[in-house]
């Protein structure tokens, strides 16, 4: 059952904590108050601002678990705090590890310093789940991908248009990585895991099967990247990798050699991206 005033108070009382760059939002000249606004809360979360502060009224309608999560998310919570919240609302709090879309704050603490950067957080499934506005601008906005699709391993092997960019040995190359890649998750999470329920979704596929077959283990991507960019053309990029292993989240960070061509185009990606998204 929720409990209305403690709901209300415990987000009162983190929103009141949390200060604009807590949240990678920038601290305007007119800002008189510590915290954050409701509306900025309303905005980071994802709803308007009006459902959110009746929430901290105490006089809103019962919030799903989606806005629950999403409200976890938009506070930075803590996992403790997360499972406090979901409690408070009447919910059982959702599973921890790597069954959970649920970034750590720490993680997205660095995804908000990284304005500039083309950066995202995905699962071990290849599941983005944020990205910095640069990483839109570079691969594509993907909040609006569904179910399996938004596993780029999945959508490798049932979209031509997501390998078409690729030289052809760079096309095998990418196969052979993602299929080993899932062979490794299927035997740690086991026959009913999210990972076993991808093979499965994957075995029509005829390309799936040739290096399915192969019983790769251990192949593992390069540090540089090639990107095709319908806008800025060609880009060569070099990947870094950050692992939260509580979540098994893991935060891409993709940074261009200074003074070349492809630090010139993201450049001017950053700019390009910038208007795209006025």
């Amino acid at each position: 059952m929720i409990d209305r005033p403690a709901l209300a108070a415990f987000l009162r009382h983190r929103r009141e904590a949390l200060q604009p760059e807590d949240v990678g939002l920038p601290r305007g000249p007119r800002r008189r108050t510590g915290g954050l606004r409701r509306e900025e809360v309303a905005a980071l979360s994802h709803m308007s601002t009006d459902y959110y502060a009746r929430l901290e009224r105490g006089t809103g309608p019962h919030p799903s678990e989606q806005m629950i999560a999403a409200i976890a998310q938009g506070l930075h919570l803590s996992l403790d705090e997360r499972d406090h919240l979901f409690r408070l609302a009447g919910h059982r709090p959702p599973a921890r590890g790597s069954a959970s879309d649920f970034v750590a704050p720490g993680l997205l603490r660095i995804l908000d310093r990284l304005a500039d950067t083309p950066a995202e957080i995905i699962t071990e499934l290849g599941e983005t789940l944020r990205q910095t506005p640069l990483g839109v601008a570079l691969t594509g906005d993907a909040s609006a991908r569904r179910g399996p699709e938004r596993s780029v391993g999945y959508r490798w092997f049932t979209d031509p248009r997501v390998r078409a960019p690729y030289p052809l040995e760079e096309r095998e190359q990418l196969s052979r990585v993602y299929a080993a890649g899932l062979r490794e998750l299927l035997a740690l999470r086991g026959p009913r895991s999210r990972a076993a329920e991808m093979v499965a979704a994957l075995e029509g596929d005829a390309e799936f099967r040739r290096v399915w077959d192969a019983q790769e283990i251990g192949i593992r991507p390069t540090e540089l990247k090639r990107f095709a960019h319908p806008v800025v053309g060609d880009l060569e990029l070099h990947c870094q990798t950050l692992l939260d292993p509580d979540q098994s989240h893991r935060l891409l960070v993709y940074t261009a050699v200074p003074g070349s061509e492809s630090d010139e185009k993201l450049r001017l990606l950053a700019v390009v991206g910038a208007d795209l998204q006025r």
